[in-house]
């Protein structure tokens, strides 16, 4: 036997707040009512939602904020890293993500260790653009410069 709920939360396999599933009455009883991740489906529940998710995209704006002032801030910045070189201006090793965000961090702005993005490693001086996503929805360039130790 199924039953329709309306999920108030995001669920992995499932769907996405707001959108009325069908499951079955024991997946329903034992799973989703008691996390409150799902409600049946009523007017009461609908309107219930819809306040949720209005609160929802009010908090989402004010972090997607905070994250767009936090890029505007890593922008401004220059970010040197000093590495051993051999002959031919070679790095010894090379510059990775962990490396970068070190820097970062060095400067007071701390980051999860997946924001920087870089394609390859960096295996050579000079002056390198680097994307950073500070949130999901917030991106930004950054400058690193790799000089010789």
């Amino acid at each position: 036997m199924s039953v329709e709920m309306i999920l108030m939360q995001d669920v992995k396999d499932l769907g996405v707040a707001g959108q009325v599933v069908k499951v079955t009455d024991g997946y329903a009883r034992n799973y989703l009512l008691p996390k409150s991740l799902a409600a049946p489906v009523t007017d009461a529940t609908r309107r219930q939602l819809a306040k949720l998710q209005v609160k929802r995209e009010a908090e989402k704006k004010v972090v997607v904020e905070k994250a767009r002032d936090l890029a505007a801030s890593i922008q401004k910045g220059s970010y040197t890293l000093s590495m051993k070189v051999g002959e031919g201006d070679k790095l010894f090793g090379s510059v990775t993500n962990g490396d970068i965000l070190k820097v970062l961090a060095a400067q007071g702005f701390e980051l999860d260790k997946h924001a920087v993005e870089l394609e390859q490693p960096i295996k050579e001086l000079g002056m390198f653009e680097v994307k950073v996503k500070v949130h999901p929805e917030v991106e930004t360039l950054i400058k690193v410069w790799v000089v010789q130790e």
